[in-house]
């Protein structure tokens, strides 16, 4: 019996303990990547805001249904119920965001500076995720850069040769 009354203290103080650190880590993490690119601001704008166009760079976009709402294309398709979705477009920055069910509490965007409205046009990808304060979900966040990081760098450089081009 007080071998069981041990396990069951241990096993409660290491819950708790990991549960402290994790509510160090924030619940709000952000991963950026930017490149510049040779070209006009709007050609660059054209391929961002433009679901349709995404298949040009976006990673795996290339082999994904659109998503059409009302016959206008506004996203791609990821899985059965899930897609990425354009929920913002202005002339500096395009914001996107996860729609369907199972997704994860994230959205995306792009924002596109021009230093003088001449010379290269520097594009910004940001991911944003939100996590709730579970312990598992903070720890993955850990995890985010790795993951996205090196997707992300690699469509900025698709996007990078598809317009100077």
């Amino acid at each position: 019996m007080r071998l069981i009354k041990l396990a069951i203290i241990s096993f409660i103080f290491l819950f708790l303990l990991i549960t402290g650190i994790s509510l160090l880590i924030p619940s709000h993490v952000r991963i950026s990547k930017a490149t510049d690119i040779n070209a006009s601001k709007d050609s660059v704008l054209l391929q961002i805001n433009n679901a349709a166009n995404w298949k040009n760079w976006y990673p795996g976009a290339d082999t994904l249904e659109l998503l059409r709402i009302e016959g206008v294309v506004k996203g791609i398709i990821t899985g059965e119920t899930q897609g990425i979705i354009i929920s913002s477009a202005n002339d500096s920055a395009v914001t996107a965001g996860n729609a369907g069910s199972g997704s994860r509490r994230s959205e995306m965007g792009w924002n596109i500076m021009q230093q003088g409205g001449k010379g290269p046009v520097t594009v910004q990808w940001y991911m944003d995720f939100h996590f709730r304060w579970y312990p598992w979900e903070k720890f993955s966040s850990l995890l985010l850069e790795k993951r996205y990081g090196v997707v992300m760098e690699q469509g900025l450089d698709k996007l990078k040769k598809f317009v100077e081009r």
